[in-house]
């Protein structure tokens, strides 16, 4: 080994105590670009989505990859995490489809909500309000989260190919599988699911290239620009979305719902995710906790803040994460090994615009898979146990929202034990979240 390259080796070890996770480097930037590649798609859905309410589609994406790259190296210093960040689905839509369209107010208005939601995350985040939350959650729950978070990733992998859509008068049908996305995305899964089967290290990573390679001569995988050559490209202006904050309605009560609103779901997916994947990754003590939670937490909210001043919607931990700890991502280098392929996309977009969905949706059904595992722990036989979880387990993908699976595992998991005379079981921030819950719901 050259001295130059035990140099970078040992920084790596001294920074991300790699042997300390039994990890390794080649692991852990494997497991990086392998959660890049799940959750590349925001790069070309968050731009898409914002640009409607008016914003420069080209700022936006400048601004969605320079947010999601700055948060990654946070969660990956701060916290030494492998857990990746980017502007959250969901939250994009209440950006544009409520706060813009359905409420009538200016994108610049909703940024600045983002903004003030940020800045009060920062400030929970240091009086450990959300540490609380996370430490609350009982742990046949948090268990439930993560394979709700499995269904859910599933259930996000098989729409992104086509394998399910909405279509008949169902709420959900297949799709035409002899189609191109559609029949490239399960050749993918049969492909990833063999390499998995023999252990090949990268199993993940492989397959989307394979399946990405396959997809050219099939029409579904291509450049964005058409030119296989021409795969630089020079970052669009931030200069017409950065810093375009609208501060004379920031008393207003629609500001304040829309800020709540933002806050509520934000704190909610982030606490779901960082339960979920942690719990798979085996991260958890044995009282069920993170023990840098805070530092993740602080991460999060630092690239919500970061986000709306660049000029794009909340900024969140992603469940795509779940990938890279499948690859065996124990450590922050992987959340670092993300952040640097978000920057190089601000110039490599055009390469990364090849893999399609399809070639990544195979990744997501199978991490669907490994988070699966934690059910065999929980406890079904005591039903004020297993109700509750069941509930948080299959409303994630019902409701498409790990936001609101949670609400509905804790809610009934406090209903279910003080009606049953286990009150004791149920600890005083349960009491007042259920509280928060059922409030949120019958006025808002």
């Amino acid at each position: 080994m050259s001295s130059e390259k035990a140099s970078n080796v040992g920084f790596f070890e001294k920074q991300f105590k790699l042997k300390e996770h039994n990890t390794d480097v080649k692991t852990e930037i494997l497991a990086g670009i392998t959660t890049f590649m799940t959750m590349a798609y925001i790069l070309a859905v968050n731009p898409g989505m914002l640009s409607e309410t008016g914003m420069d589609l080209g700022g936006v994406f400048t601004a969605t990859a320079l947010s999601s790259a700055i948060a990654c190296l946070m969660m990956a210093f701060m916290a030494n995490y492998p857990f990746a960040l980017a502007p959250g689905m969901g939250l994009n839509a209440f950006f544009t489809y409520a706060v813009v369209f359905g409420m009538g107010h200016t994108w610049q208005f909703a940024l600045t909500a983002v903004f003030i939601e940020g800045i009060i995350f920062i400030l929970l985040s240091f009086f450990n309000v959300r540490e609380a939350i996370f430490n609350s959650i009982p742990m046949n729950l948090k268990k439930a989260v993560s394979v709700g978070i499995g269904l859910f990733i599933a259930l996000i992998g098989f729409v992104n190919a086509g394998i399910v859509i909405a279509e008949g008068g169902t709420i959900v049908s297949l799709g035409d599988l002899t189609s191109g996305a559609p029949l490239l995305a399960l050749i993918g899964l049969v492909i990833t699911g063999v390499l998995l089967a023999k252990k090949v290290k990268g199993a993940l990573f492989f397959g989307i290239i394979a399946t990405t390679i396959i997809g050219i001569p099939m029409g579904v995988s291509y450049p964005v620009n058409g030119d296989f050559l021409g795969i630089f490209s020079a970052p669009p202006s931030l200069s017409e979305v950065a810093l375009k904050f609208e501060w004379g309605n920031i008393f207003t009560f629609d500001m304040l719902i829309v800020v709540f609103t933002f806050l509520f779901v934000d704190v909610f997916d982030t606490v779901g995710t960082l339960i979920g994947v942690s719990s798979k990754a085996g991260m958890l003590d044995k009282d069920g906790q993170l023990p840098k939670v805070k530092q993740a937490l602080l991460a999060d909210a630092v690239g919500t803040v970061a986000g709306a001043c660049l000029g794009t919607s909340t900024v969140t931990t992603y469940v795509e994460s779940a990938a890279g700890v499948a690859e065996g991502g124990r450590t922050g280098l992987t959340a670092l090994t993300t952040g640097i392929m978000f920057a190089l996309a601000l110039v490599l977009s055009p390469l990364f615009g090849m893999i399609p969905g399809a070639a990544t949706a195979p990744a997501l059904i199978l991490v669907g898979l490994f988070m699966m595992s934690p059910i065999k722990e929980i406890d079904l036989d005591d039903f004020t146990e297993a109700i509750p979880a069941f509930l948080t387990i299959v409303m994630m993908p019902f409701a498409y929202s790990i936001a609101e699976g949670i609400v509905f595992g804790m809610v009934s998991y406090v209903i279910l034990k003080v009606l049953a005379g286990k009150s004791k079981d149920v600890s005083p921030i349960m009491y007042v979240l259920a509280v928060l819950f059922v409030a949120k719901t019958i006025f808002m």
